[in-house]
């Protein structure tokens, strides 16, 4: 209650973004009556309404500033599948998100993403370069590393032989499933490479 009168202004909105594969994007906007908006990016199986996300909005919103956080398509309320890999998509997700504002009288001027989002985010500058303030929070940077501790250490070996992996959660159900093709989307992605492609005057 105290943060609603401290800044009565804000207000939150719901908006949809149909990406380039006609899947609907679900975002929140935190509209402080800004020009500028900071785009958030959840991190892997995360959601738009993490925590981190929120807090990070709410964070905004008390310095004035206007902010959209929302699901990447397969996650949350957006539509699309699931995929373990996903990154580029996930940059091309953030495209038609930046696009969106940008055909109306505000502008994205910062993109901000925690962990997985922090990788999506600099592809976005790598390949896009229409935003010149990118935040990257605990994004990894080799992403080789870590896999085994999330997959179990023969999963290369059950995926080759089966074509896939389930991950399960902890009451045994599926939580996701890797298959060979999104194993080999993250495997292949070079952050080293993509950063040294985004431009001298994004900061």
């Amino acid at each position: 209650m105290a943060e609603s009168a401290q800044n009565p202004v804000t207000q939150q909105q719901k908006i949809i973004v149909t990406n380039k594969h006609g899947e609907k994007l679900v975002g929140l906007l935190h509209d402080t009556g800004s020009g500028d908006i900071v785009i958030l990016c959840h991190g892997f199986t995360s959601t738009k309404d993490d925590p981190i996300m929120v807090n990070l909005a709410v964070a905004l919103e008390s310095e004035g500033i206007s902010s959209f956080r929302f699901d990447f398509s397969g996650n949350g309320e957006s539509e699309g599948i699931f995929e373990y890999g996903n990154y580029q998509k996930e940059a091309d997700d953030l495209h038609a998100v930046v696009e969106h504002f940008s055909g109306t009288s505000r502008v994205a001027s910062v993109i901000l993403g925690h962990s997985k989002g922090g990788d999506v985010v600099l592809l976005y500058a790598s390949k896009y370069h229409d935003i010149c303030t990118v935040v990257n929070v605990s994004g990894r940077y080799d992403l080789k590393k870590g896999i085994g501790e999330r997959l179990g250490k023969d999963f290369m070996e059950t995926i080759k032989k089966e074509g896939f992996l389930d991950i399960k959660n902890n009451t045994g159900g599926v939580a996701y499933r890797v298959t060979e093709e999104s194993l080999m989307d993250r495997l292949s992605t070079d952050m080293q490479e993509s950063c040294l492609q985004i431009g001298k005057e994004c900061q």
